[in-house]
């Protein structure tokens, strides 16, 4: 965390222009980060004094109080540079909309501050082992006046510069909590065991809790938030869609820059007067078209689920309107996923066999959006969607839609 209080972002300009400034400098160096799979800790320290942590925090909590239209544009952005350093703080997003939808007074008081200083949170949440995802074993049980938490975590986004955690759980009564310590905390231990051949630099590891000390009053109900209309879930997937969109983007813009600089025509389009350069190849330019397009269209659909979200605000006014948001957002998350895996793989076949020398990097567009896009099942999305579509059937109520 940074000294003193970070810059506040008064708008969604002021926020944009700090997103693009920071990827502007984080760009030159994805490929090296993504190569070394280390901790990005200065990059992301930049990233904390940018005052991007904030954008989401209400005002009256000292933050920028901005919202889904501009969270998408920053991910967006960012993702363009380093998809890598976009996602590590989804979660972050994520647990400033639990706090402003689920936390007391004091929870609020004591950790949205540190977000404005430049304090980033991040959420620990899934397991390895069990029947199925949401089989957990981390357990919150009480201990004098407080609670001790003990468990293993795995894919920690974001956990290793965090200030804070706010680690799943299910208390003594099987019901699903988040305890909210602080990283620094006796017990913890973050490992950087991350080992996914895509994605390197969030070095989403382990994180181990041994006997941690939780605070009486720092247990939030988070199961309450899926027995009525929530929009979390399509909240945090709206960030995901803004990754693969800008995995999309920043694939498509290195093939063009490959294209220009560096490709050869195909030999019967230069001896046919076609094309003196490959970026005049017929083919080439036609391929081009179609992801381009596609694209385009990612980024738009991303930006309609936004504006649906913006309209909504953190509190549907009921199932419906809860459904049409995450339906809006499925919609957005499936299609960009897509895309991103058709432009990282199909930049080959516009580059030629001289894109694929490792030295340029351009494998890590594919590795980035085929790990990324498989964060939760597309086909799922896809389902509801033609469920909501054709008889008005609500999708279910998680933090995956």
């Amino acid at each position: 965390m940074t000294a003193g209080r970070v810059r506040c972002l008064g708008s969604h300009a002021e926020a944009v222009a700090a997103a693009e400034a920071f990827a502007a400098a984080v760009r030159p160096g994805a490929a090296e980060r993504d190569r070394a799979g280390g901790v990005p800790r200065g990059e992301l320290a930049d990233f904390d004094r940018s005052g991007l942590p904030a954008i989401t925090v209400p005002v009256a909590d000292g933050g920028s109080g901005l919202g889904p239209v501009t969270l998408a544009e920053v991910i967006r952005t960012i993702a363009a540079a380093d998809p890598a350093l976009a996602q590590i703080p989804q979660g972050h997003f994520l647990a400033i909309d639990i706090l402003r939808r689920l936390g007391t007074p004091e929870q609020r008081s004591r950790i949205l501050p540190a977000v404005t200083e430049g304090g980033r949170i991040a959420p620990v949440l899934a397991e390895r082992g069990g029947t199925h995802a949401l089989d957990l074993k981390t357990r919150l049980v009480a201990d004098g006046p407080g609670w001790r938490l003990d468990g293993v975590k795995y894919y920690s986004t974001g956990a290793i510069t965090a200030r804070w955690l706010a680690a799943s759980a299910l208390d003594p009564d099987d019901k699903l909590v988040l305890a909210l310590i602080e990283r620094d905390s006796p017990g913890v231990a973050i490992g950087e065991d991350w080992s996914a051949m895509g994605q390197r630099a969030t070095v989403s590891g382990t994180t181990t809790f041994v006997g941690v000390r939780v605070e009486s009053g720092f247990v939030v109900p988070y199961w309450t938030a899926f027995t009525e209309p929530q929009l979390l879930g399509a909240r945090t997937q709206l960030v995901h869609a803004a990754i693969e969109a800008g995995i999309a983007e920043g694939a498509l813009a290195d093939a063009a820059e490959f294209v220009r600089t560096r490709s050869r025509p195909f030999f019967e389009a230069y001896r046919s007067d076609q094309a003196p350069t490959a970026a005049e190849d017929p083919h080439i330019r036609l391929r081009f078209g179609r992801l381009a397009t596609r694209t385009r269209a990612a980024v738009q659909l991303l930006r309609w689920a936004a504006e649906v979200l913006e309209e909504l605000g953190l509190i549907p006014a009921g199932p419906d309107t809860a459904a049409q948001g995450s339906i809006a957002v499925a919609q957005a998350k499936a299609f960009a996923s897509e895309v991103a895996v058709e432009v990282a793989s199909e930049l080959f076949a516009l580059t030629g066999t001289s894109g694929t020398d490792l030295k340029y990097g351009l494998d890590r567009h594919w590795r980035n959006a085929r790990t990324h896009s498989v964060h939760d099942p597309v086909d799922w999305k896809y389902h509801h969607i033609g469920a909501w579509e054709l008889t008005a059937v609500r999708p279910p109520s998680h933090g995956q839609i």
